[in-house]
């Protein structure tokens, strides 16, 4: 059985798409870009900024699905400039510290023209 994830505290959905589904006891969290929840609005003009953001988002859902960054099992990171790797990585380090799988990309546009996009699957406790 399906249950979606849904929570004020990360942005809303900007497609026609959950914020998360738990299916079997795993997440599978959408990919958070980083807007700002309660405004709606893209923050963060570097991509340090960018990637704090969207890890906090990654974060509230992680919580509303009953979880935690300790129990991701993998992140794909999609990246605007491949040039933003180091910066990227600094931010992301002190949030995943269990060092889940991960592949990270640069693609040609994220959604909203932003800097990084992440999405991840976790245990679900």
């Amino acid at each position: 059985m399906l249950k979606k994830i849904s929570t004020e505290k990360a942005p809303a959905a900007i497609g026609p798409y959950s914020q998360g589904i738990i299916y079997n006891g795993m997440l599978f969290a959408s990919g958070q870009i980083p807007i700002n929840p309660a405004t709606g609005n893209i923050e963060g003009e570097d991509i340090k900024a960018q990637a704090d953001l969207v890890c906090k988002n990654i974060g509230a859902l992680l919580e509303a699905a009953g979880t935690s960054y300790e129990n991701v099992i993998k992140t794909s990171c999609f990246l605007a400039d491949m040039a933003d790797f180091a910066a990227f990585n600094e931010v992301y380090a002190s949030y995943f510290t269990g060092k889940p799988a991960r592949s990270c990309v640069a693609v040609k546009t994220l959604p909203k023209n932003v800097l990084c996009e992440v999405e991840v699957i976790a245990a679900v406790e």
